[in-house]
């Protein structure tokens, strides 16, 4: 039996660098989804809803493929922080999480288009920040430009100096792509990355 094709649903680069180093072939597609937060809905239930409706956005497209959602939010205290989009709101939200703990949840799903199972889970990853100075979170957010990263920062690059301390399964997570749990979700469909 053939593997089927492999269908990243994002246009995120960093998701993309992720997956590229398990060595799959797959293809990127960028899902038409509206991200909107729903009136009381639980960041645990939006992530899994958002990645689910990015892997069905494309199902159409690629209707036997095995299409990879994810989506991602830091949460604080009662507050859930997205992608600032800007300089003002990513300085605010660093200032905010400064010298706190932020909870990460990354939604991942697999959908198998030929079969039609979803499977579908949250991957928690808990950021301790340093105590910053406004100074400091200027200096980062100019250099970096983190404007579309949930919680303004690059784990992969410069925002590692941010942190005091990580806490999680997965730091694949922090980045967006929790890979070790893509690994599972994979073999549960039968594809199997180190026999590929």
């Amino acid at each position: 039996m053939s593997t089927p094709p492999l269908v990243l649903a994002s246009t995120s680069p960093f998701r993309r660098a992720l997956l590229e180093r398990l060595g799959l072939q797959f293809e990127t597609v960028a899902p038409a989804v509206d991200e909107t937060r729903r009136p009381g809905e639980p960041p645990e239930a939006l992530v899994v809803r958002l990645a689910e409706a990015k892997a069905r956005a494309v199902v159409g497209e690629h209707p036997d493929a095995l299409i990879i959602g994810s989506d991602q939010v830091a949460c604080i205290g009662d507050g859930v922080l997205g992608k600032p989009g800007g300089r003002e709101q990513a300085i605010a939200q660093l200032e905010r999480a400064a010298g706190r703990s932020v909870l990460f949840l990354t939604g991942l799903c697999l959908l198998n288009g030929g079969s039609g199972r979803c499977r579908t889970l949250v991957e928690p990853f808990r950021v301790h920040f340093r105590k910053l100075t406004r100074s400091q979170i200027e200096g980062y957010v100019d250099r970096e430009q983190p404007y579309g990263c949930a919680g303004s920062f690059k784990s992969e690059g410069l925002g590692i100096a941010l942190f005091e301390r990580l806490e999680g399964d997965d730091p694949n997570a922090l980045i967006g792509l929790p890979l070790i749990r893509l690994i599972d979700l994979l073999s549960a469909e039968g594809l199997d990355v180190l026999r590929v």
